[in-house]
């Protein structure tokens, strides 16, 4: 029996709101951090690997997976389906391993209410304001002018439902909020519940102490 069940961390936010660079930022704090890979109907691209960047399917397997509940969550994105796979995420959450899932609100509903809830952590990033989200997707310089207002118009939507994650956190500064995305993660592994030697701990303390009467 491992120390304690790995956790299901989930991280959410509007586009450039900094959830990409603090997922970076987590992986260098703890190399053990993997995030999970998604399955997807649409074809590799030139140097991607099968299992290691995407799981590849056909339309077919994957609505097999879906109706055989192996989907933690999916969606069709541009008529091709992306999901992420539930075998891979129990065998890592067995073995005390946590898994980091980018996902939007949808996605973090379905697994939210998934038969791993349990183990689910999901944490939400908000923008010191809709400014500066939008100072932000300019200064990237990943999107033009068209591609920018789509992001702007979808980042309402993804804020709108704030409310249904464990924790929020407004990320004003990022080393601050990377500060205290750290101290969560590492409170929550401590939960009694992600704990399952505890009780044989227990146990043992209580036959020391009737073995002293």
């Amino acid at each position: 029996m491992t120390d304690r069940h790995g956790l299901l961390i989930i991280l959410s936010s509007p586009s450039g709101a900094g959830k990409s660079t603090l997922a970076r930022r987590l992986r260098d704090w703890d190399t053990s951090l993997q995030f999970s890979v998604s399955a997807t109907t649409r074809p590799p691209r030139e140097g991607e690997v099968d299992g290691k960047d995407y799981y590849f399917v056909t339309e077919d397997r994957f609505r097999s997976m879906v109706n055989d509940a192996e989907m933690l969550e999916h969606a069709r994105v541009f008529n091709n389906y992306y999901g992420s796979p539930r075998t891979p995420v129990q065998g890592a959450i067995t073995e005390g391993r946590d898994v980091l899932f980018d996902v939007d609100w949808q996605g973090a509903q379905q697994i939210a209410n998934s038969t791993l809830k349990q183990h689910v952590l999901s944490i939400f990033i908000l923008p010191p304001s809709i400014s500066e989200l939008r100072r932000r997707l300019i200064s990237r310089g990943q999107d033009d002018a068209q591609t920018i207002a789509l992001r702007m118009e979808k980042s309402w939507d993804e804020i709108s439902h704030w409310d249904g994650y464990d924790y929020v956190l407004v990320n004003d500064d990022l080393d601050a909020t990377e500060a205290r995305l750290k101290a969560i993660i590492t409170a929550e592994r401590l939960r009694r519940s992600q704990q399952p030697q505890l009780v044989d701990i227990v146990r043992g303390l209580q036959t020391e102490f009737e073995e002293m009467k």
